[in-house]
């Protein structure tokens, strides 16, 4: 019952009465983005959801557009302003995912949902990270978050589609404010973010 129509209840809910209260704070980091990043404060971007359905997830934009003389984008870490970094750390670029919330793309716990491309890479069992609606946190984001390998994060991911409940939720909800005060887990050794997924990791 929960799993079929309370998660999703308590998704709306949750998700309505946070952008709510937080929305000053939205205001804030979209102003000073705007500034970063050239009047672009948001980051817009193509990921599979429930069922593999596609679907645009909304961020905050933390990196810039800057291109080198050939016109190729500067590395993630050229690339990745000051401000940008501080709105990662803090975990306020998932701010916006709320309205993927509230139109129903996302749940609030739940698997990452990740690029398109990596999708003919999963196995039959990684496949079943997209049975349920994906997550702005999840029981991989508490458990390592970018700092675990990506074999560690899928298994995560199918073990919470397994045995979501209601009491997982909560424990993956309280969780994740632990997670953003300690920031942990926030890039992979040597990266900005973590290194992308290539089947073999």
């Amino acid at each position: 019952m929960y799993k079929h129509f309370f998660k999703r209840f308590f998704d709306f809910l949750i998700a309505l009465i946070g952008f709510t209260m937080i929305s000053p704070i939205f205001l804030i980091v979209a102003i000073a983005l705007c500034f970063a990043n050239q009047g672009k404060p948001f980051f817009f971007q193509a990921r599979p959801g429930k069922n593999e359905r596609i679907f645009r997830i909304i961020k905050f934009k933390t990196m810039n557009d800057k291109k080198d003389a050939n016109g190729n984008l500067l590395s993630d870490a050229e690339r990745l302003t000051p401000i940008g970094a501080f709105v990662r750390k803090t975990s306020l670029d998932e701010i916006p995912q709320l309205i993927n919330v509230l139109k129903g793309d996302m749940a609030i716990i739940g698997p990452r949902p990740l690029l398109p491309q990596y999708l003919p890479l999963y196995s039959e069992t990684q496949k079943r990270r997209h049975n349920v609606r994906p997550g702005i946190t999840g029981w991989a984001q508490v458990n390592g978050r970018n700092a675990i390998t990506w074999k560690r994060k899928f298994e995560l991911d199918v073990d919470y589609v397994d045995n979501l409940s209601f009491l997982m939720d909560v424990k993956v909800f309280f969780s994740t404010f632990k997670k953003v005060f300690k920031s942990e887990g926030i890039s992979a050794d040597g990266h900005v973010t973590i290194e992308p997924f290539n089947g073999n990791n």
